[in-house]
């Protein structure tokens, strides 16, 4: 089965082909803002590299957040877009947790910190779990300092990635949490489409028009989908397990 990956929450952009041997190809790019310039070129770039056609492709993920208002309404209008030229099914996953997906061997907690803009931070709290971890905290958003204050009312040892984290390196360090590299600072299309595959495989899937983005903040789910005419805005759940071959929450 090959999934179509796309990953455009934050300031880094990228798309993945991928099947249950592993990564097909992918493209990648820290462009800011530009995410529509990327996404389109991309996919046809990953797709020609493979030797491949859209017509070749089963199912397409998307992550819905959160993240950044453009780059959440161009990655998930492109996916249902082709999902919808295609027929495809759909699944989509949340930004957080890929990013914790990629920290998924450590033993401390896993901090997933994204840069919410507006001097604001988006974060969870998870937990290595066989084959993933294990969401164990609401999605939040808020001011760096009370992110700080929720770990040092933990008193466990964590580890905070993502670039929010690295942006606040100073503050989280002096709550004695360890801040991880740019390596871990932004999810990505490959853990997507590897959480992604088991849901395609087993028809655990939604249609394009049930895409729902991952708000955190009222005002953008007031002004955001519903003037566009395009989506609804959504809640989080509070607690799920990410793993390949496990749900994510709904």
């Amino acid at each position: 089965m090959l999934v179509l990956g796309i990953e455009t929450s934050t300031a880094q952009s990228s798309v993945c082909l991928g099947t249950q041997r592993g990564l097909v190809a992918s493209a990648r790019v820290c462009a800011g803002p530009r995410h529509g310039e990327f996404t389109a070129t991309a996919v046809r770039f990953c797709l020609d590299q493979a030797s491949l056609q859209i017509g070749d492709v089963h199912g397409v993920a998307v992550s819905l957040g959160p993240g950044l208002y453009t780059g959440m309404r161009v990655g998930i209008a492109t996916a249902q877009a082709l999902a919808h030229a295609r027929r495809l099914p759909v699944v989509g996953l949340a930004s957080l947790d890929l990013l914790a997906f990629r920290a998924r061997h450590v033993r401390r907690l896993i901090c997933s910190v994204l840069d919410a803009r507006r001097g604001e931070l988006f974060w969870a709290f998870y937990r290595g779990a066989p084959g993933g971890v294990q969401r164990v905290s609401e999605f939040r958003v808020g001011r760096p300092d009370k992110l700080a204050g929720e770990i040092e009312a933990m008193g466990d040892d964590v580890l905070a990635i993502g670039d929010g984290a690295i942006e606040h390196r100073a503050l989280l360090e002096s709550t004695g949490s360890c801040v991880g590299s740019w390596s871990t600072a932004h999810p990505d299309a490959d853990a997507l489409v590897e959480l992604s595959l088991p849901r395609f495989i087993r028809e655990d899937t939604q249609r394009p028009e049930e895409l729902v983005p991952i708000y955190l903040r009222k005002a953008d789910a007031r002004i955001g989908w519903r003037q566009r005419g395009a989506l609804r805005g959504g809640t989080a759940p509070s607690a799920a397990r990410v793993r390949a071959g496990d749900d994510h929450g709904p």
